[in-house]
């Protein structure tokens, strides 16, 4: 199941210097609409559909969870231990995050991707960089290209720190306000649901509800806006090609568009949007905090001919000091201790830099520490083939 991954290239092709000058036609198709550039096309392999099954996946009240109620705790941690095991993922309602907010997000998601490229261009991500605006991730990959658009912010759980209000208002301008203040809110209110979220995982893992919460207390987190346009042939494009997250902890908001995709038991299913829901899903960081006890959830984006999609991702991350390392109780659930302790920063440089995430990350990352090339800063590194 593995990608086909390609090293990022060390300069972005000469497209983009044209995309710079406001002349660059976006590549979401060619002169001829209805032809899909060669860089976008996935082999038969990866072959997506939209008429797949609906995967059964637990819904989770976190308001009755957060009460107290012994009976409800129980069954929602007994719910939320099989799920996490079996695929990574679940959703949570009675989230205590405005939905009205959500809407005022989704809005100016709306009004940025729509924005000509050489405006979305002020906020440029550079090669290597985790924060900022990319379409199609032409410089990183160099086939299989994603048929989307991102735009990634910085949330730092740090008191009175608005780290994404910033970032909007150095890169895009002063007329983008509303739009920082809009992003900067909703990471502040994700935190917040986040927090409630390792606590639930703590519990369903059979340890304090308090472990986790501290862990990940000083986060320094990252919120992506996605946008997937419309594709006359989309069942030979992905939105985004089958991963896991490298991070701890996805919170997904979704539009009413489908297209999120989840793989169980060798099978993809779909994930239908609910507004008034988020998708919670575990990443690779949050597999090794549980010494593999939990699965990272292999999932896909796809898209359509008649409707573009957009989601709001909130990937939980541990502050940059901390440790990853799985605590002695889990470890003799599961021994022995299966993954080498490490930095969050570790991972991430080795995802931006060195290898493309797919469904095999985390033990590409095992074997890279194991081998001390994270210490080796010209240190290259290429995918498994599938």
């Amino acid at each position: 199941m593995a990608l086909n991954g390609k090293v990022a290239t060390e300069s972005a092709p000469s497209n983009l210097n044209e995309e710079m000058k406001g002349e660059y036609r976006p590549p979401f198709g060619g002169s001829d609409e209805s032809k899909v550039p060669e860089d976008f096309i996935w082999s038969e392999k990866f072959e997506a559909s939209e008429l797949l099954p609906v995967l059964d996946v637990p819904t989770i009240d976190l308001e009755k969870f957060m009460s107290g109620d012994k009976s409800y705790v129980e069954e929602a941690t007994r719910l939320v231990d099989e799920a996490c095991r079996q695929h990574g993922i679940f959703f949570v309602v009675n989230h205590g995050v405005d939905i009205e907010m959500m809407g005022r997000v989704h809005d100016c998601m709306n009004e940025f991707f729509t924005m000509p490229l050489d405006v979305k261009q002020r906020a440029k991500r550079k090669v290597g960089e985790s924060y900022g605006y990319t379409n199609s991730f032409f410089g990183r990959f160099a086939s299989n290209l994603p048929w989307k658009e991102t735009f990634s912010l910085r949330c730092v759980a740090a008191q009175n720190s608005s780290a994404a209000h910033d970032y909007v208002l150095d890169t895009l301008g002063s007329s983008f306000s509303h739009h920082g203040k809009a992003y900067q809110e909703c990471g502040i209110a994700l935190n917040e649901l986040g927090t409630k979220i390792v606590e639930l995982l703590g519990l369903s893992l059979g340890i304090s509800r308090e472990y986790f919460k501290n862990f990940y207390k000083d986060n320094d987190s990252i919120l992506r806006l996605n946008y997937y346009p419309t594709c006359d042939k989309p069942e030979v494009v992905l939105g985004t090609g089958p991963h896991t997250d490298p991070t701890s902890v996805t919170i997904l908001h979704q539009d009413p568009v489908s297209g999120l995709q989840v793989c169980s038991n060798d099978q993809w299913y779909s994930i239908p949007p609910n507004p008034e829901a988020f998708v919670i899903n575990i990443g690779d960081t949050f597999t090794s905090l549980t010494n593999g006890i939990y699965k990272g959830c292999i999932h896909r984006a796809v898209v359509n001919s008649m409707n573009a999609r957009k989601s709001l991702a909130f990937f939980l991350c541990p502050s940059h000091d901390k440790v990853v390392r799985a605590p002695e109780e889990l470890v003799e659930k599961s021994p022995p201790r299966k993954y080498p302790d490490y930095k969050w920063p570790m991972l991430l440089e080795m995802t931006q830099k060195r290898y493309r995430p797919d469904c095999n990350t985390l033990e590409a990352f095992k074997t890279w520490v194991q081998e001390g090339k994270a210490l080796d800063t010209g240190s290259t590194m290429t995918a498994p083939s599938a």
